[in-house]
C-alpha cells in the first residue's frame, strides 16, 4: 500500500491552469477532459511544498541566486541515478528547456543554417528553428509494427547533404516514448562527430524512463563528444514544477558555454524564479521516494489503458512506451480521416488530447494522451472515447 495519494481528483479549474481553464480560448468545448499538455494532476512532493511554505512565510521574494547546496542536490541526483559526473562550472540555469533550445539555436548557428530533428517530435522543436530563421531538416523516425527506430542511413545522409550544424535530440523521445539505448546514442555521436555537428539533447523526461529501459545521459554514452554537446534537464516533468520555471543546462565546453551565456544576456534574462530555485533544490534533495511511487502509479495507468484498448478499442493501437507519462495512440486502423478523428476526439468523446499532426505531418492519425492523472479520470476519458466510437 502506497503512502502517497495519487487517486484523489483535485479540482484544477479556475486556477489559471493552461490545461484546464483555456479550452474555449483554444477552440475546444468547455466540458472536455484535458489530457493534453504535459503536466501532472498530482500535487508536488511534500518536501517541495514544505520548502515553498517556508519561503512564502519568510515573505520576501527579491532577486535570488543559489549556492553550493543547489549544485550538490542537482549533481548528486544525476550521479546517483545515471552515473553522470558533472562540474559546477558546466551548469547554466534557464527558465525552461525550450528557452534553452532557442538560446542554443541563436548562439551556435546562423540564420539559414540547417538544424536536424526527428519527427514525430515535441512541436516546439520546429518553432525554435523556424522562428529563428534556420532551415529545418527532418530525419523521420522509422515506424514498424508498433515500434520506432532511428533511420541512421537517412540521418547521416541528411546531415551530409544539408551541411547540418546542429541536431536537437529528444531523449527520452516525446511523444513516441522511446528511451534510446546506449548503442543508439553512440551511433548518433559517431555520425555527428564525423560531420562536426553540435548535439543539443533534451533529457527533460529522463527520470520517467522505465526500469527495464534505463536512461543514458548523452554525454555518458559519448564521452569523446561531450565537448560538442549540451544536456538539457529540468525538475519540471519529474516533480510537476513546470510553472516554477527552472531548468538546469549542462555545457562542458567553455567556448560553447560562453556563447550560450552571451545569448541569454542578449535576451535580457538574468535571475530565475526565486521559488522555482527553492522547489528544484528540495525536489532533488528529498523527492526520490515520491518519484518512485509516482512512477508505479503511472505504470498502473498505462496497464489500465492498454487493457482497455485491447478489450474495447481494437481499432486503436498503443505504441508501447519505454518511458515518459505519454501514451501515443495509433488510430490509423479506425478508418477515419485526420479531420474526422479530431472531430470524434474533441466534439464526440469530449476529450482534449494532443493531435498527432502537431508532432509531424506523417502522424496525423495519432493522438497523444497524458497519463499523469488519477486513474478514475483516465477511466472516464476512455469510456467517453469508447462511446463516441
Amino acid at each position: 500500500m502506497s503512502a502517497y495519494d495519487f487517486d484523489t481528483v483535485i479540482d484544477r479549474r479556475n486556477t489559471n491552469s493552461l490545461k484546464f481553464d483555456f479550452a474555449a480560448e483554444r477552440g475546444r468545448p468547455s466540458d472536455v477532459i484535458p489530457l493534453w499538455v504535459a503536466d501532472m494532476d498530482f500535487p508536488a512532493p511534500k518536501p517541495v511544498l514544505d520548502a515553498l511554505h517556508k519561503a512564502v512565510e519568510h515573505g520576501i521574494f527579491g532577486y535570488s541566486e543559489v549556492k553550493g547546496e543547489y549544485y550538490a542536490a542537482v549533481s548528486g541526483w544525476f550521479k546517483e541515478r545515471y552515473g553522470w559526473e558533472t562540474k559546477p562550472e558546466w551548469l547554466v540555469k534557464t527558465p525552461g528547456v525550450v528557452y534553452a533550445l532557442a538560446m542554443a539555436v541563436r548562439a551556435l548557428t546562423e540564420p539559414g543554417d540547417s538544424i536536424l530533428i526527428q519527427p514525430p517530435v515535441y512541436y516546439p522543436f520546429y518553432e525554435v528553428i523556424r522562428d529563428n530563421d534556420r532551415r529545418l531538416i527532418e530525419n523521420e523516425l522509422l515506424y514498424n509494427n508498433g515500434h520506432y527506430e532511428i533511420d541512421f542511413s537517412d540521418f547521416e545522409t541528411k546531415i551530409r547533404e544539408n551541411n547540418v550544424k546542429l541536431f536537437i535530440l529528444c531523449s527520452p523521445h516525446n511523444p513516441v516514448g522511446r528511451v534510446w539505448t546506449k548503442s543508439e546514442l553512440q551511433k548518433i555521436g559517431e555520425i555527428c562527430g564525423k560531420y562536426n555537428v553540435l548535439v543539443v539533447s533534451d533529457e527533460i523526461h529522463c527520470d520517467l524512463a522505465f526500469s527495464e529501459h534505463p536512461h543514458t545521459v548523452f554525454s555518458n554514452a559519448c564521452p569523446k563528444f561531450a565537448e560538442r554537446s549540451i544536456i538539457c534537464t529540468a525538475p519540471s516533468k519529474t516533480f510537476n514544477l513546470a510553472g516554477l520555471q527552472v531548468s538546469n543546462i549542462w555545457i562542458q565546453s567553455d567556448e560553447i558555454r560562453r556563447k550560450f551565456r552571451k545569448e541569454i544576456d542578449r535576451s535580457g534574462y538574468s535571475q530565475l524564479n526565486a521559488l522555482g530555485l527553492v522547489a528544484a533544490q528540495a525536489a532533488y534533495e528529498s523527492g526520490g521516494e515520491w518519484l518512485s511511487e509516482c512512477k508505479k502509479y503511472l505504470r498502473g495507468n498505462l496497464d489500465y489503458l492498454r487493457d482497455f484498448i485491447n478489450e474495447k478499442l481494437p481499432k486503436i493501437k498503443l505504441v508501447e512506451p519505454e518511458g515518459t507519462y505519454f501514451a501515443w495512440l495509433d488510430c490509423s486502423g479506425s478508418g477515419l480521416s485526420k479531420r474526422e478523428l479530431n472531430d470524434l476526439v474533441i466534439n464526440k468523446a469530449k476529450l482534449w488530447l494532443d493531435a498527432g499532426h502537431i508532432f509531424g505531418e506523417r502522424s496525423e492519425l495519432f493522438q497523444r494522451v497524458v497519463l499523469a492523472c488519477p486513474q478514475k479520470t483516465l477511466e472516464k476519458a476512455l469510456i467517453q472515447l469508447e462511446q463516441a466510437i
